[in-house]
């Protein structure tokens, strides 16, 4: 058993922090939302009522934020974690965050000695709830073989992406690559629809052929062809519009730092931003087609 502190308990952090508990650790968590905290409490966890809190007795500890911001005040300053931590604590951090706030915490982290890594994860809710999260990690070889049981204890597959910041630089890439690719499968569907072409005989075509891809085949944006995908629940969202926007806008930021050119992720921003805009931010991303089939864009 290990003593485990987790902070950020959100749709996300609460089913992840459930999961370590299952696996026997002693989970103790912190929130500013007090209901979440009970609701770790109830599946046998215990509360923190701050940073220092949680820090006090553990020997790793998790964190899943909404962004940078939250993850620099939670970490960085005189009563951040770092600063509370005991010497030699593990520091996961599970967040989607801007790759150079990552290096940054990740640099003062390792001036005080302590192991830090940055692990976002892929899977959405549905993956936090089942232990199936894909993490892709970043930091030194030896904090990751020494976080691996815990992630393993999460997620389905681990991945170690290279050195700080690495997880995130990996993370934004992949969520790029799907919010294009959810764009383009709506599209079709929309562009089918004009033409008299049944959603199922387009899917039958296109999931066996050269548009196979993860959007359409797992995540299908119309109801019917996959019966799981959001489409058959009124778009309830497994991974929100709003969170799609935040990590696209994410990867045009680095790609404006590292000079690369990325014109498609460019054009899906905007395509989300318009989307969000519009009062969608808390549908499931693959609610796009809607506001396609619409001509909204």
């Amino acid at each position: 058993m290990t003593h485990i502190g987790f902070i950020g308990l959100g749709n996300m952090g609460l089913p992840m922090a459930q999961n370590l508990i299952k696996e026997g650790h002693d989970v103790t968590g912190f929130d500013v939302v007090t209901a979440s905290v009970e609701k770790l409490t109830a599946a046998g966890g215990k509360a923190a009522a701050d940073v220092s809190g949680v820090a006090r007795n553990a020997t790793v500890v998790v964190t899943m934020l909404p962004s940078g911001k939250e993850a620099r005040a939670i970490y960085l300053g005189g009563e951040g974690l770092i600063a509370k931590a005991r010497a030699g604590t593990l520091l996961i951090d599970c967040s989607t965050i801007d790759v150079a706030t990552a290096r940054e915490i990740a640099s003062v982290a390792a001036d005080r000695g302590l192991p830090m890594l940055d692990a976002p994860v892929s899977g959405g809710v549905g993956g936090a709830q089942g232990a199936t999260l894909t993490f892709m990690v970043g930091g030194a070889e030896d904090a990751f073989a020494m976080a691996k049981p815990y992630l393993e204890a999460m997620g389905k597959t681990v991945v170690h992406a290279g050195g700080a910041g690495n997880g995130q630089a990996a993370k934004i890439c992949n969520n790029m690559v799907l919010g294009v690719s959810m764009i383009a499968i709506a599209e079709a569907f929309v562009l089918a629809e004009k033409l008299g072409l049944d959603h199922q005989k387009l899917f039958d075509v296109t999931s066996k052929s050269s548009g196979q891809c993860w959007s359409l085949t797992t995540y299908c944006p119309v109801p019917g062809p996959v019966p799981t995908s959001p489409a058959n629940r009124d778009y309830q969202a497994g991974f929100t519009a709003a969170m799609m926007l935040k990590d696209l806008k994410l990867a045009q930021d680095a790609a404006l730092h590292a000079t690369a050119s990325t014109p498609l992720g460019a054009e899906a921003a905007m395509l989300f931003n318009r989307f969000v805009g519009d009062g969608f931010g808390a549908k499931d991303f693959s609610g796009i087609v809607n506001f396609l089939r619409a001509n909204r864009l």
